[in-house]
């Protein structure tokens, strides 16, 4: 009559041991799918790109506006021209100047070279006896004179021309252009708005040169170096890595950003760090986007993609 409740104990033993069994072996199930293997680490953050700040050396009313948000452009591209009819005028006086001293300037150099000859020749003169000390003197002096009038009006002209090439740069800065390749992210100018010397026009992004921020533990950052190999993951493209590589570590640790979900994260001390993208193929990756990122830092050890 007590053997059934002999037998309970123990069928309840073995169940609890099947339990943890059970138990042990979902735990290391999860823990191979949270951890890659050793000589791999795993970061994430936003792919970025380096700003380039388009502005106008000169103030000026936007006259033209060529470029917009989202546009490729070219460097050397016309982006935006502003209002250059002064600018014009000032070029049309500048080159009238310049050749009105073109003018001044052989004339004086004629009467130089003829007052040299008349100075060369009363000298000869007076050697032969048939001329004055007088008359040599003041020829002597007309030749001096004559070639002090001449430096003088080559003077003018240089700063003319100074003037000249002053009045083409200002009508040439006047037509904004990119200053490399790169796709606008942001325009601040409009058609007729007067902007003011040195205000941001457009701000261009290299889509050929992003890369990703990413925060490295101070406890992992013995394991890295410039140089690393790694790759990049999205959402907008999960079976599409791209290859990137390590060429940024700060300097400084700092604590990890508060855009960082945890507040436990948050208070870690971390090292920014820069993958940069390889290669983005048909500009499929754009500045904003969120990924996540495996660096490799032993050789030997093959790929895995990151633990979601």
């Amino acid at each position: 009559m007590t053997l059934p409740n002999l037998k309970r104990p123990v069928v309840l033993a073995g169940l609890a041991l099947l339990l943890v069994a059970a138990g042990l072996v979902s735990y290391d199930l999860w823990r191979a799918h949270q951890a890659l293997p050793p000589g791999l680490i795993q970061v994430n953050g936003r792919i970025e790109g380096d700003r380039i700040l388009v502005a106008s050396r000169y103030p000026g009313r936007v006259a033209q506006l060529r470029a917009h948000e989202g546009d490729v452009v070219k460097a050397g591209q016309v982006l935006v021209k502003l209002d250059d009819s002064q600018a014009r005028a000032q070029l049309r006086a500048a080159r009238a100047a310049v050749t009105a001293l073109q003018a001044d300037v052989e004339a004086a150099r004629r009467h130089a070279e003829q007052a040299q000859r008349d100075a060369e020749r009363f000298h000869e003169l007076r050697a032969e006896g048939t001329a004055s000390i007088r008359e040599a003197e003041q020829a002597e002096l007309g030749a001096r004179v004559a070639q002090d009038q001449y430096a003088a009006a080559q003077a003018q002209l240089a700063r003319a021309r100074a003037g000249l090439s002053e009045a083409q740069t200002v009508l040439s800065d006047l037509s904004v252009r990119a200053p490399e390749d790169g796709t606008i992210t942001s325009r601040m100018a409009d058609s007729g708005e007067v902007s003011a010397a040195g205000a941001v026009l457009f701000t261009l992004v290299n889509l050929d040169r992003l890369y990703l921020k990413v925060y490295v533990p101070e406890a992992l950052i013995g394991k890295i170096r410039l140089g690393l190999p790694a790759k990049i993951y999205t959402d907008a493209f999960p079976n599409r890595p791209f290859d990137a590589e390590l060429r940024t570590i700060a300097s400084q640790a700092e604590f990890t950003p508060k855009e960082v979900q945890t507040a436990d994260e948050r208070v870690k001390l971390v090292y920014a760090v820069k993958l940069y993208l390889k290669e983005n193929p048909e500009h499929r990756l754009t500045p904003g986007l969120p990924a996540d990122a495996v660096i490799r830092w032993k050789e030997d050890v093959p790929w895995a993609p990151p633990r979601r």
